[in-house]
């Protein structure tokens, strides 16, 4: 089997990748190269989705979702990811995802109602802006900037953001700033919601980047200039955003996972497809060994990181921690993907980088992985910190200089 039995997780997979293929793949190749698609369209497709009782299968059933456990949702979300579609289509997209999952664990009853109750329904969009340009605020969480000082029951922030994800057009930005200006980052900052509507919100722009794609995807710059909220904005404990962070990134580092080996998993069967079909040198391009081997190397990888994850996710739904683990299998997931990508891409030759196919959609999209939810090297730093078992630091695990990418 490709998924272990874990609850419902498997049964609503199995509806997913029919929606995946049956409703949403139509679509997606309707607007391959003529991109970003319009929210009538993605709205439609949602619709379908609730129809078939899919829809936010991560956000509990209080607030319109299906409320599958951690482990279960994983198959589900690789489904989804067969698609560049599919998780918007599911609202189980990056970063809205990752933000609702943040208020189910650390908002109010009323920041709940306020925020992620319309979130979910798709009502509004969010974003998490932590990344900072030049300064810090990525790899190295000591040199963030941006800080949030009281004055009487308001907190007034100021500083610069970029890359947040989803910025340009979010109605709630979960702002990670100094909140403590004399304790160490790790315990004096705290994340607080800010809506972008609200006076000294500049969204600057649309940084261009790779990938930008079907659905649009943007990563704005911010400035906050003596921005004021209400201190009753801020979300968990104040002077704990570390910790909060830290409860964020790990599942959604798994969760951007499945999503990728989603799409590499359809790269490789449109490969396979093609490599059946097409003739060269006397035999179909299937009966070489060269192009056999490595689609049999890149199955075996994909799976690998499959098994790691579910490792990983079996240990954060059991209350460990899991730095470790989930570093392991975001750096491995995040290369096997690539991997398998460009494979893919290759073997379809000047089909590949044509969008009549989705793998140029792919490969553009999935380079970026490599870099959010902490770069190959942060991870990898942490890891052999590890295995050498050095003295301990006050570094704790990576963020990442484009962590709120997911």
């Amino acid at each position: 089997m490709k998924y272990d039995d874990i609850g419902r997780g498997p049964a609503i997979a199995e509806t997913v990748r029919e929606f995946i293929d049956g409703t949403v793949l139509p679509v997606e190749r309707e607007w391959l190269g003529h991109g970003p698609i319009p929210a009538a369209e993605i709205e439609a497709l949602r619709d379908i989705a609730r129809e078939k009782e899919i829809y936010a299968p991560q956000v509990d059933e209080a607030y319109g979702g299906l409320g599958l456990g951690f482990r279960e949702m994983l198959p589900v979300f690789e489904e989804a990811g067969r698609s560049l579609l599919g998780p918007t289509a599911l609202r189980c997209a990056a970063p809205d995802e990752g933000n609702m999952h943040t208020l189910e664990i650390a908002a109010t009853d009323d920041q709940k109602e306020r925020w992620l109750r319309p979130l979910a329904s798709g009502e509004i969009e969010s974003a998490f802006a932590m990344t900072e340009p030049l300064q810090g605020g990525g790899s190295d969480p000591k040199m963030l900037a941006t800080t949030a000082e009281k004055d009487g029951d308001e907190w007034v922030i100021n500083g610069h953001k970029w890359w947040t994800t989803g910025g340009v057009d979010a109605d709630v930005l979960l702002t990670f700033a100094r909140t403590d200006q004399e304790a160490h980052p790790y315990a004096g900052c705290s994340v607080i919601l800010v809506p972008t509507d609200t006076e000294g919100v500049d969204i600057v722009r649309n940084i261009p980047h790779l990938g930008e794609g079907l659905v649009g995807t943007t990563h704005a710059e911010i400035r906050f200039d003596d921005v004021r909220v209400p201190v009753e904005n801020t979300l968990g404990e104040e002077d704990e955003g570390f910790t909060l962070v830290q409860q964020r990134l790990g599942p959604a580092r798994l969760t951007h996972c499945m999503r990728y080996a989603g799409m590499a998993d359809r790269a490789l069967d449109i490969a396979t497809a093609y490599l059946s079909e097409r003739k060269g040198f006397g035999e179909r391009l299937s009966e070489k060994q060269g192009p056999r081997f490595r689609i049999a190397d890149r199955r075996t990888e994909l799976h690998a990181a499959r098994t790691m994850v579910r490792h990983a996710a079996g240990q954060i739904a059991d209350g460990n921690e899991a730095r470790i683990e989930v570093a392991m299998t975001k750096t491995f997931a995040a290369n096997a993907v690539q991997e398998a990508i460009d494979d893919a891409l290759q073997f379809c030759g000047g089909n590949g980088i044509a969008y009549d196919l989705p793998i140029a959609r792919f490969h553009e999209n999935v380079r970026q992985f490599r870099l959010i939810d902490g770069a190959d090297e942060v991870h990898r730093r942490s890891i052999a910190r590890d295995a050498f078992a050095d003295p301990p630091t006050e570094e704790l695990a990576p963020i990442t200089r484009f962590g709120d990418f997911d």
